[in-house]
């Protein structure tokens, strides 16, 4: 396929043939208007934009690519971690990115700006206070600006529609690096990890336990779209958007996936391959915070939930973790634990989307 065509040319040496992908558009595929990601547009750029590309190609929601298309994204993410840094691809050489944070990161900020560098760019990181997006200005004016002075726009924003906009309004790829609603990046890794550890063909069946947050709503996205067993398990009034689960199982009948949402974690554990949870209270929500300590006491992933599990499975966290609550230090620090993997991973399949979105 394309990213494999992509990776031998960039590794192993480019052949005399140019290329193009004549035949080959990307649509709007995305959730009733929560994404216009990947829109193709042919423009003309405008006096002094530095950008020559005639595609415009977005990672908003993993709505937007299909099975084949993830699939491609991971196998070109372990092929670029084998090989590094001996044979990175330098695709973004002499290009630049900017990363625009409204919420504060470790393992993102990290990822990217070393994804950025090792595929030969610049990375220049924007705090929330600096942009002001919305406040200061607009987020179309801030979009519309960056849009002729760098060629990547990377955003980790409190609300899913600010990467939309930035989107919408820009000629060059965007990339949501976390909203309230999806973060595609942090699935990508998971996938990743998953597949290095249980192999392609596996059959996975997933256990999201706790709040149904923007990483579950990823997970669960990649999980229909590769065929995989999801099941999320919280209480009751912090179920996954219901809209995003009945896509995803729209999704799940035309590849076998099977979509469920449960009350009793004990039962939904009982023949998990992998069991993932994340902070009960997520940043914005800290006035939420006792509260959700007591609703969410019982969806603790701790020893006595694991030996409800089969013997050896695979639990993780997006990152960062608040131990004792969501998770015990004694089952994020077990054999079982895939976390630091699906950390490390961030890096390599950011480099794997960056290739993608400017090949």
């Amino acid at each position: 396929m394309w990213i494999g065509f992509c990776l031998r040319e960039l590794l192993f040496g480019a052949s005399n043939s140019a290329w193009e992908f004549n035949g080959l558009k990307f649509f709007n595929r995305g959730m009733h208007g929560m994404s216009p990601a990947r829109i193709t547009r042919k423009e003309r750029p405008a006096r002094g934009h530095v950008h020559s590309r005639t595609t415009k190609k977005n990672l908003l929601t993993l709505f937007d690519y299909s099975p084949e298309e993830i699939e491609q994204l991971l196998s070109l993410a372990r092929k670029l971690k084998a090989h590094r840094p001996f044979a990175d691809p330098k695709s973004f050489a002499e290009k630049t990115g900017v990363l625009i944070f409204e919420k504060p990161s470790l393992r993102t900020r990290i990822t990217f700006e070393t994804a950025i560098n090792e595929l030969g760019g610049h990375a220049i990181y924007l705090a929330s206070d600096q942009v002001q997006m919305g406040k200061r200005e607009t987020v179309r004016d801030v979009a519309k600006n960056l849009d002729r002075w760098v060629h990547l726009i990377v955003a980790r924003t409190f609300f899913h529609d600010t990467v939309v906009q930035l989107a919408t309004h820009s000629s060059i790829p965007v990339v949501n690096a976390l909203s309230d609603k999806f973060h595609p990046c942090q699935a990508l890794a998971f996938g990743l990890t998953v597949q290095e550890r249980l192999g392609t063909r596996a059959d996975v069946n997933i256990v999201f336990v706790g709040d149904g947050n923007n990483v579950c709503n990823s997970i669960m996205v990649m999980a229909a779209k590769l065929g995989w067993r999801f099941t999320a398990a919280g209480p009751r009034g912090y179920k996954p958007d219901p809209v995003v689960v009945g896509m995803c199982r729209d999704i799940a009948r035309s590849t076998g996936a099977k979509i469920d949402i449960a009350d009793n974690v004990a039962a939904a554990v009982r023949d998990a391959s992998v069991i993932y949870t994340d902070v009960w209270t997520s940043m914005g929500q800290e006035k939420e915070a006792a509260m959700r300590k007591r609703r969410f006491a019982p969806f603790q992933v701790n020893e006595k939930l694991l030996a409800k599990a089969p013997r050896g499975v695979l639990v993780s966290h997006c990152l960062p973790a608040h131990r004792g609550e969501e998770i015990t230090s004694g089952v994020l620090d077990s054999d079982n634990s895939i976390a630091l993997d699906e950390a490390e991973n961030r890096l390599h399949v950011q480099k794997a989307v960056i290739v993608h979105l400017f090949s």
